[in-house]
């Protein structure tokens, strides 16, 4: 069963149980009123009539007459000032009726009392009918019972038809009650079949999906609560998402950059397996490759760091000689240049700079592994250090205008089309500008088709000035 049929069962449950106890508790209470203010009426007829019978023996009744004149008189006194509902009896024995019910056929009589009118009421073929005395004494007379007999099945038959007629309203009553509590409880719930729906489409994966709130009430509430859970569920998707992108950019960023490493580190270890070299020169080679191996150590950590799997903790700035990055660098690439049968031209006018080693290392080697793609056999690649900046300068293809703002999008080596078109720069200039953003710069790319291409990584926090060392 649904939640709104379950609440609204109970909502009318509820209102039946307390219109019921209501309904025959005010029932009760209204027939127990009208027969206590009959009887009481009526206690206070027989009470003035007894007074007015007790008077007239007393002041009017025959003496010395025989028994039959006696009980006229009583039966004309009694029809004087009663009526035709009295019995009057004196002595126990019955002086006067004019009633039409034989009420000793009826049972045992209540022994009636001279301080208040006592009464029962008896049901007789289907009547109801009060029988209410009071005795009273006449000064040697005897003692007189008055008795009243009153059918009094009206204010019964009027107490029926009011159960009759409380009945009838509580049958419409239910039946609008349970009309109106279905259609507002479905109507109040109706943002949970939304909740419901939105929360299934969710789960299906439309996580742009939310509740329309319409009300201010718990109702509403619980819905905008849900929208903010489903914000936050977003936004970690997105996260997630994100991360994910980050995982496949450093791997892709670690294949790309191993590529030139590894070139040194095998051109090395060819020398040793095949050439016959000196002592000196194998150690030399053999730091070259232990060098390169922990370079690509601390690499792989700093390239994590760039794409936000850890913290910029691992990023080391210090005050390092341009010179002395440029002197690796070259000893990094000569294997490689030499292998495009090309020459690197390495130009220094900057004394120190505030820089992580590693990176900017790798970052050089990304713009001249790009200016040898970009290159033929025999050119040269200049690498000047001149005032703020460090420029990458080769002669080669060039890019085309429409395609410069592209060249630092994350993965544009991977269109092997849009490679080709560009000399093969892509992924390594998207690790070059951040690490550029790293050292709170930018770069700077100037290229002409056929004509080359100068790509700077400029010092924003450096005075534009010469520092020669």
């Amino acid at each position: 069963m649904k939640l709104w049929k379950k609440l609204s069962m109970l909502a009318v449950l509820a209102i039946l149980a307390a219109t019921g106890i209501f309904g025959g508790t005010v029932l009760y209470q209204t027939a127990n009123y009208n027969i206590s203010q009959t009887i009481s009426n009526y206690q206070g007829q027989v009470t003035s009539t007894a007074y007015v019978l007790e008077q007239e023996i007393r002041n009017n009744a025959p003496q010395g007459f025989g028994d039959e004149t006696n009980k006229s008189f009583l039966q004309y006194t009694l029809r004087k000032h009663g009526g035709t509902d009295y019995m009057l009896f004196r002595n126990g024995k019955l002086a006067g009726n004019l009633t039409n019910y034989d009420v000793a056929g009826q049972g045992t009589m209540p022994e009636w009392t001279m301080k208040q009118a006592k009464y029962v009421i008896q049901r007789t073929d289907g009547h109801h009918i009060l029988i209410m005395g009071k005795q009273f004494a006449s000064s040697g007379e005897g003692i007189y019972d008055l008795v009243l007999v009153r059918d009094i099945s009206q204010i019964y038959d009027d107490i029926q038809d009011q159960v009759w007629m409380l009945l009838l309203v509580y049958a419409g009553v239910t039946a609008l009650a349970i009309n109106m509590i279905f259609w507002v409880t479905k109507r109040l719930l109706r943002p949970l079949n939304e909740l419901q729906w939105t929360a299934t489409l969710i789960s299906e994966g439309d996580f742009r999906r939310r509740v329309q709130v319409r009300t201010n009430d718990e109702v509403g509430k619980v819905a905008e609560v849900f929208n903010q859970m489903a914000d936050r569920v977003e936004r970690q998707v997105e996260e997630l998402e994100e991360v994910s992108e980050r995982r496949k950019q450093l791997l892709g960023s670690l294949t790309h950059e191993l590529k030139t490493p590894m070139t040194s580190i095998i051109g090395y270890s060819d020398t040793l397996l095949h050439v016959k070299i000196s002592k000196e020169q194998q150690k030399r080679a053999l730091e070259y490759i232990n060098a390169e191996c922990k370079r690509l150590e601390r690499l792989s950590g700093k390239m994590m760091s760039l794409v936000g799997m850890y913290d910029n903790e691992m990023i080391h700035f210090e005050e390092y000689p341009v010179q002395e990055l440029l002197n690796r660098v070259e000893a990094l690439e000569r294997y490689h240049v030499a292998e495009h049968k090309m020459q690197l031209v390495m130009t220094c006018a900057v004394g120190t700079v505030p820089m992580d080693v590693d990176l900017m290392e790798s970052l050089l080697v990304n713009l001249i592994d790009n200016a040898i793609k970009a290159s033929g056999e025999g050119d040269t690649i200049d690498v000047l250090a001149v005032n703020n900046r460090i420029t990458v300068r080769d002669w080669g293809k060039g890019i085309p205008p429409e395609e410069i703002p592209k060249i630092t999008e994350a993965f544009y080596m991977v269109d092997k089309s849009r490679s080709r078109k560009v000399g093969g720069i892509g992924l390594g200039l998207a690790l070059c500008k951040k690490i550029a953003e790293l050292h709170y710069g930018h770069l700077e790319i100037e290229s002409r088709l056929d004509a080359g291409t100068s790509i700077s990584m400029v010092f924003d926090r450096m005075q534009n000035t010469d520092n020669n060392p």
